[in-house]
């Protein structure tokens, strides 16, 4: 079945909201085995609002509009989808009842006149519940189609989607469809698509789709089947051999798990703390770790040495280091590890010394050199990278790469 997205708001297409939703809703549409060969963004503009539904009516099987379901007078998607499919708009008692339940218990307590245009719904749709907001979702089914109407606010969409649209859409797609991710970090995306090249070639059920990102490549391994357990059963072979060929490049096989956590699983299981050294990236590593839930149990204390002096005065690092090879180099990002461990009694630190930009570059040292140290068990691993990129992707592979040797670190001192 085909589906296409269309994203309602002029908003949007003046740039002052990221429209974060349509990413969601292909992400998620794509897990169903739903093909979607278009996604369309339109103001909030009765004319081309109706030709951008009745275009995507003609070419897919199933319609998402995101947006344009409040109660001002540019909310316009429930009335000119209605229109166009030819459904009248009637009072619906049920979400008349839930608007003033809404407003009786709100700060606002009065319900404002064109709030009640919420409840004016297109008569034999299906009424989808928001329990987040006031606009309710609705499916609006003819001659074989749909048309599915989401409100805009994220936090009102996503939980209505998983709760409510995607049981349904599951029903309209006669095949399971189940995937896996792997996930792999310290390899680029065109040397992990060279290794996979054959089975990529070969692929027809299930298939490998890439995704880069930012130090890393995602595999999306995706089978279709008439159950869940033969489609797993496709699937397993496929993932068990990609981790054959990369072995400890991959750091995960869950949708959900991020490099970070996976290096807190790591951490947690082997009962070592960690400390973190920072320059360049100012604490962004220590974030990407105190995200992780759990963390406290492992995690020490987070130093960010950005000048010299707090280089020597927290981390020890000599000043003879520091004078003779500069705070961006191999000695210093050692001696900045070893302090670490040091000040903190952890058993390892990661440091991290650099030069983000976009100034402060030479010919000897450019800018994007950066040099990640990581202690443990009294031996220092260094590695030297020179990233290219603004100052921000600098320091996100930065962290990406520290986050990384940690992690490799620990599994080859503790096989």
């Amino acid at each position: 079945m085909v589906c296409e997205l269309i994203s309602v708001g002029t908003e949007l297409l003046l740039g002052n909201i990221v429209n974060t939703n349509t990413q969601f809703l292909a992400e998620k549409c794509a897990l169903l085995g739903l093909s979607s060969y278009y996604q369309v963004t339109v103001g909030d503009n009765r004319e081309r609002l109706a030709e951008a539904i009745r275009t995507a009516l003609k070419r897919s099987d199933i319609v998402i509009l995101t947006g344009g379901l409040g109660p001002t007078e540019d909310d316009l998607t429930k009335e000119v989808c209605a229109e166009v499919m030819d459904f009248p708009l009637a009072e619906d008692a049920h979400t008349r009842e839930r608007l003033e339940e809404f407003f009786k218990n709100s700060i606002y307590k009065k319900i404002s006149e064109n709030n009640w245009k919420q409840a004016m719904i297109p008569d034999g749709a299906k009424v989808l519940d928001n329990h987040n907001g006031t606009a309710p979702g609705l499916i609006l089914e003819k001659y074989g189609k749909s048309a599915i109407l989401l409100p805009g606010p994220p936090n009102e969409l996503i939980p209505l989607f998983m709760e409510q649209v995607y049981p349904y859409l599951q029903k309209l797609q006669p095949e399971i469809i189940r995937s896996q991710m792997v996930k792999i970090c310290g390899v680029g995306e065109s040397q992990v698509e060279d290794k996979l090249l054959d089975l990529i070639d070969k692929q027809t059920n299930p298939t490998i789709a890439t995704y880069a990102k930012t130090g890393e490549v995602h595999l999306r391994v995706t089978a279709k089947a008439g159950s869940t357990e033969e489609a797993d059963k496709r699937i397993k072979p496929v993932v068990k051999e990609i981790k054959r060929r990369f072995g400890d490049f991959v750091y995960s096989t869950r949708e959900d798990e991020t490099l970070e956590m996976a290096v807190v699983r790591l951490l947690r299981k082997l009962e070592l703390t960690v400390t973190t050294a920072e320059s360049c990236t100012g604490g962004m590593l220590a974030a990407r770790l105190t995200n992780v839930p759990g963390v406290s149990e492992v995690f020490r204390e987070g130093f960010i040495t950005y000048a010299n002096k707090a280089k020597r005065k927290i981390l020890d690092v000599s000043k003879s280091t520091l004078k003779k090879y500069g705070a961006v180099s191999e000695q210093t990002a050692k001696e900045m590890a070893t302090g670490g461990v040091f000040a903190t009694d952890a058993d390892v630190c990661v440091a991290i010394t650099g030069l983000a930009g976009p100034g402060g570059g030479s010919e000897e040292k450019p800018v994007g050199l950066v040099y990640i140290a990581c202690y443990l068990k009294d031996e220092v691993k260094v590695e030297k990278y020179q990233f290219k990129g603004n100052r921000e992707k600098i320091r996100e592979q930065s962290v990406v790469k520290a986050l990384d040797l940690l992690r490799r670190s620990i599994l080859d001192n503790y096989r």
